[in-house]
C-alpha cells in the first residue's frame, strides 16, 4: 500500500470523503487521490517521492509556477512582523491600488478570504443596491458554495431553480434563475419573464468549471447591453480568469466592463485571498461607508497580502509573461488537437490564454449540455495513463487546465508525448 493510500484511508475516518474539497477525492476518475508534500516550479512531489509536471497549479493561482522566489521572499519578509493584526495595514492599501490600476471595472475594492466570500458578497451588494431579490446565473458556471449558487435549472430556461444540494432552501432556489451559457435569447426571455425583479446577472466570462468554454462572439456584449437597459448589475466572476487571461482579466481581453468583479486565486499568490470590487457607486454601499454589511476577521491578512502584492507586481511589471503563456499554451492545445486527429479521435480542444481543456467528445463544447456528452470512462483511463507518465491533470473532465510560466518547451514536449501514448492506452 502506498503512503497516499494509507493517508487516504486514515482521512476517510476523520474528514468527510477523506478530502477537504470534493474534486480532490478522484470520484470523477476513480482510484485514490495523490497526497502531495512539496512543489517547485513546474513539479509536484508526492508523499511517496513520485514527481509530476503540474497542469492544475493549485487550480489556477500558481501562474508563476510553484514557490517562485519573488513571492517566497515577500512572505519571508512579512513573517517576523506577526501572522495577523485584525487592524489595517499598508499592504492592504497598496494591493487595492494595484488591483484598481490593473482591472478595468474596479474603482473600489474590498478584500475577503476566498472566492466564495467574494461572489456571495457581490450578490449581496447587487441586491442591496437594486432592492431586488432574484439573480440569474448560467448552467455549468461555478461561483463557490454559497446557497444562491447551488441551484440546478429546470427543463426550461424560465423554470425556477430547485436546490442542487441538501441544505439549500426552496426560498433561496426561487430567487435564482438558471439559463444555458452562451444563450443570449434565454437570458432575454428570463429577464422578460421577471420584469424589475432581477438584481444581478453573474457569469464566469470564460468558464473553467465545465471544462474550458469561451463566450460566443457578442455574448458578453449582449449581456452588458441587456443589463444597461434593465438596470441589472452585471457581475464578472474572475476568480479564475483574473490576472490570468490578461493583466486585467477577461474584461480586458474582451473589452467588456462589468459593474462588479470578483477575484481570487492569483490575487493571493497561493495563500487564501479573495476580493470584490467595481463601480464606486456600488461599493460605497458597503459598510461602514454604507448599510450593506460584510466583514471578515482575517480579511487583508498580512501574509496573504504580501504574497498577492508580490505576484501582482511581477505580472504588472512583466507583461511579456502573457506572451510566453500564450505561446506555450497554444502549443499544448494545438498539439493535443493534432494528436487526437491523427489517432482518429475527433475530440474537441478549447483554449483561451493559459487555460485549456481536451474534451472527450466530437461535438463543439459551447455549454454544459455539450460538455455532458463526453466519454467520462475514457477520460478516467486517460487521466490515470497521464499520471503514470508523470503528468498531473485535473481529476475531472469538467475542470480546465492551467499553464504556468514554469512550463518550458521541453515540458511541453513531455506533455504531448504522454498525451499521445495515454490516448492510445485509453482506447485500447
Amino acid at each position: 500500500m502506498t503512503t497516499s493510500e494509507t493517508l487516504f484511508s486514515r482521512a476517510q475516518e476523520l474528514i468527510p470523503g477523506g478530502v477537504n474539497s470534493p474534486v480532490r477525492a478522484f470520484r470523477g476518475v476513480g482510484g485514490t487521490p495523490i497526497f502531495m508534500k512539496s512543489a517547485q516550479g513546474a513539479w509536484l512531489t508526492d508523499v511517496d517521492d513520485n514527481q509530476y509536471v503540474d497542469f492544475i497549479n493549485s487550480w489556477g493561482p500558481m501562474i508563476l509556477g510553484h514557490a517562485p522566489a519573488v513571492v517566497l521572499d515577500a512572505v519571508r519578509a512579512a513573517l517576523p512582523a506577526s501572522l495577523s493584526f485584525g487592524a489595517p495595514t499598508r499592504r492592504e492599501v497598496e494591493l487595492a491600488e494595484l488591483i484598481i490600476e490593473m482591472v478595468p471595472g474596479v474603482e473600489k475594492v474590498r478584500l475577503v478570504n476566498s472566492g466564495t466570500e467574494a461572489t456571495m458578497s457581490a450578490v449581496r451588494v447587487a441586491r442591496g443596491y437594486t432592492g431586488r431579490d432574484k439573480i440569474l446565473k448560467f448552467e455549468g458556471c461555478y461561483h463557490g458554495h454559497a446557497d444562491s449558487f447551488l441551484i440546478a435549472a429546470g427543463s426550461g430556461a424560465l423554470t425556477l431553480g430547485a436546490p442542487d444540494s441538501p441544505g439549500v432552501t426552496q426560498g433561496v432556489a426561487r430567487d435564482t434563475l438558471t439559463v444555458p451559457y452562451n444563450d443570449l435569447a434565454a437570458v432575454e426571455a428570463a429577464v422578460a419573464a421577471n420584469p424589475g425583479q432581477i438584481a444581478a446577472i453573474i457569469i464566469e466570462p470564460v468558464v473553467g468549471n465545465m471544462g474550458l468554454v469561451e463566450p460566443a462572439r457578442g455574448f458578453l456584449a449582449g449581456l452588458r447591453a441587456l443589463c444597461n437597459y434593465h438596470d441589472i448589475v452585471l457581475i464578472f466572476d474572475e476568480v479564475m480568469t483574473g490576472f490570468r487571461l490578461a493583466p486585467g482579466g477577461a474584461q480586458q481581453l474582451y473589452g467588456i466592463t462589468p459593474d462588479l468583479t470578483t477575484l481570487g486565486k492569483i490575487i493571493g499568490g497561493g495563500l487564501p485571498v479573495g476580493a470584490y470590487g467595481g463601480r464606486a457607486e456600488l461599493m460605497n454601499q458597503v459598510a461602514p461607508a454604507g448599510k450593506i454589511y460584510q466583514a471578515g476577521t482575517l480579511s487583508g491578512n498580512p501574509l496573504a497580502t504580501a504574497a498577492g502584492l508580490a505576484q501582482l507586481r511581477y505580472l504588472h511589471e512583466h507583461p511579456e509573461v502573457y506572451a510566453q503563456l500564450e505561446a506555450s499554451s497554444a502549443r499544448l492545445a494545438d498539439g493535443s488537437r493534432q494528436i487526437a486527429k491523427e489517432l482518429g479521435l475527433n475530440y474537441t480542444v478549447n483554449r483561451v490564454g493559459s487555460m485549456f481543456s481536451l474534451f472527450f467528445t466530437d461535438r463543439p463544447v459551447r455549454d454544459l449540455s455539450d460538455a455532458k456528452h463526453c466519454d467520462l470512462q475514457a477520460f478516467g483511463r486517460y487521466f490515470h495513463a497521464m499520471l503514470r507518465r508523470g503528468i498531473y491533470l485535473a481529476p475531472s473532465q469538467f475542470e480546465a487546465l492551467f499553464v504556468s510560466t514554469a512550463i518550458t518547451d521541453e515540458l511541453v514536449e513531455k506533455y504531448l508525448t504522454a498525451c499521445r501514448e495515454s490516448l492510445v492506452e485509453a482506447h485500447e
